[in-house]
């Protein structure tokens, strides 16, 4: 039985439980997501102590989780509670009580730890060395700052979107007056953070509201492509919703395309303060990250370190992790990837790329991944490893670098390649688009000197000869019959893209 674990997130708006699988490649796995909506903020009475009616509420969802729980078989549970559970000051009766009527020991999070999860998950599954996440619930906001993957400041404020919406939001929609004073107060609270002010690096939110906002953005802008995990968004791109929504009413913003109904009347002050904080902090690029609280706990407790991964070895776990899931082996894909690396390098030399280093990368993972749609149907493999790769997220690739990933590995011919290409002629050069594939072309022979999955190609040399063509010489050990009639029928994808014709030799190496 594959090892399984739980966390349960008591926040102050939802309770959610989240049940992780270990996979093969030894990373965590989501298996199961379910929330339910609680708003236990607003039990909270002026003595900030949780009332009987929000503490039965809690005890009645925790026992629900118990039952799914037990049906899927998981002992392991990690319950954490957060602002509203933190701010009441019968806290102790709630932990007795929970443990009384569910058996979980609820663990009351600091607001240091409940930053610094937020914070671990962002660094370790996004390509951002350097920035701010800001993870904002229902009773409670919580900022860092890091800097080269290292957790520099944090603040944890004592509002989140129902407390504000309680405090400023009494009109439907909201007023003017209730806008400015409420921008005013988030702009208050800002400054008392100067190692906030001007930083002038990418804002990370996590969390319901900056999740519906990222889909609100993708569903105004049609986007081509799946996933908000990563998705970026401009300063400006978030003003035109926050003035889109603000003059709607509730009743209307339910029915906004991206906006969850529940999430309809709260929307607007976390609009004010994402906006407010990329204002104070002069950051113009927000970026979505879907792995938050939870994730933080779950990979914090599964790796059992404290090591800082670059975007390399956040990306290669990736790739390791869908190789396992899509039954490649990775030993195989590695001698691929190896020939491709050797291959580029040397058709480079014939061939004037932009930013050598960062194509060889990409060459070097296509080549890796390369036809990873065989899994679901070996006749359409492109369309299936484009569809695939396209539309999944790749923790530390940004969407423009995963669609290029996948052009790379599903790369066929040049009329499937402009297909490809169709939706997406606005986000990339026609020279990006030439190396793309260059790249593309590089990765498909690799697959072909390799066809047997024998590893029996040791080593590729790529020359000019006397009548301006070129010769790729091919130093094998054991017969090559298959990679020999695989790089004969493939070889002209390459012979394209350089216009030049490419004798082939196999020469043996034994």
């Amino acid at each position: 039985m594959k090892e399984k674990w739980a966390v349960i997130d008591i926040g102050s708006n939802t309770i959610r439980l989240v049940i992780y699988i270990k996979s093969q490649s030894g990373s965590y796995k989501e298996a199961e997501n379910i929330k339910t909506v609680a708003r236990l903020n607003q039990f909270l009475t002026s003595k900030n102590e949780l009332r009987q009616e929000g503490i039965n509420l809690l005890i009645d969802i925790l026992q629900g989780f118990k039952e799914i729980l037990f049906f899927h078989q998981v002992t392991t549970v990690y319950c954490t509670a957060t602002a509203t559970i933190r701010q009441s000051k019968n806290q102790a009766e709630i932990q007795s009580l929970v443990k009384e009527r569910t058996g979980f020991d609820m663990k009351i999070l600091s607001e240091k730890e409940e930053a610094y999860f937020g914070y671990y998950a962002v660094t370790h599954s996004t390509p951002i060395d350097t920035g701010i996440t800001i993870d904002m619930g229902g009773g409670s906001t919580e900022i860092t700052y890091f800097e080269s993957r290292k957790l520099m400041q944090y603040h944890s404020f004592p509002f989140g979107v129902v407390s504000l919406k309680k405090q400023f939001v009494k009109n439907n929609p909201i007023t003017v007056e209730e806008r400015n004073r409420l921008a005013e107060f988030i702009q208050a609270s800002f400054a008392q953070l100067p190692w906030l002010k001007n930083l002038q690096v990418p804002v990370i939110a996590i969390g319901g509201s900056a999740r519906n906002i990222a889909q609100i953005d993708q569903n105004f802008k049609k986007y081509p492509i799946a996933g908000i995990h990563q998705y970026i968004m401009s300063y400006s791109d978030l003003q035109k919703i926050q003035l889109y929504l603000g003059q709607l009413t509730v009743e209307q913003l339910e029915k906004v395309e991206g906006l969850s109904k529940d999430r309809a009347d709260i929307i607007v002050p976390a609009l004010e303060v994402f906006v407010g904080l990329c204002e104070y902090s002069q950051s113009y690029s927000f970026l979505f990250s879907k792995k938050g609280l939870r994730d933080g706990i779950s990979m914090k407790t599964s790796e059992m370190d404290d090591v800082l991964l670059t975007t390399d070895q956040i990306i290669n776990n990736s790739v390791l992790e869908l190789l396992i899931d899509y039954g490649v082996d990775p030993a195989h894909a590695s001698h691929r990837a190896r020939l491709a690396e050797t291959l580029f390098d040397e058709v480079c030399s014939h061939y004037a790329c932009e930013n050598k280093g960062v194509l060889r990368t990409f060459v070097i993972r296509g080549a890796e991944l390369y036809y990873l749609g065989q899994y679901i149907d070996d006749d359409s493999s492109s369309q299936h490893t484009f569809y695939l790769l396209a539309n999944q997220s790749i923790n530390g690739l940004l969407h423009k670098d995963r669609l290029k990933l996948a052009y790379i590995a599903s790369f066929k011919n040049k009329t499937l390649l402009k297909q490809y290409f169709a939706p997406f002629s606005d986000w990339f050069t026609k020279k990006e688009m030439e190396d793309i594939r260059l790249a593309g072309a590089v990765a498909k022979l690799a697959a072909a000197l390799d066809a047997s999955k024998r590893g029996i190609v040791k080593k590729i040399h790529l020359k000019e000869t006397a009548n301006d063509s070129l010769q790729l010489m091919v130093y094998c050990q054991r017969n090559p019959f298959v990679e020999q009639y695989e790089t004969e029928k493939h070889i002209r994808q390459l012979e394209k893209v350089l216009r030049k014709a490419i004798q082939i030799n196999f020469i043996s190496c034994e």
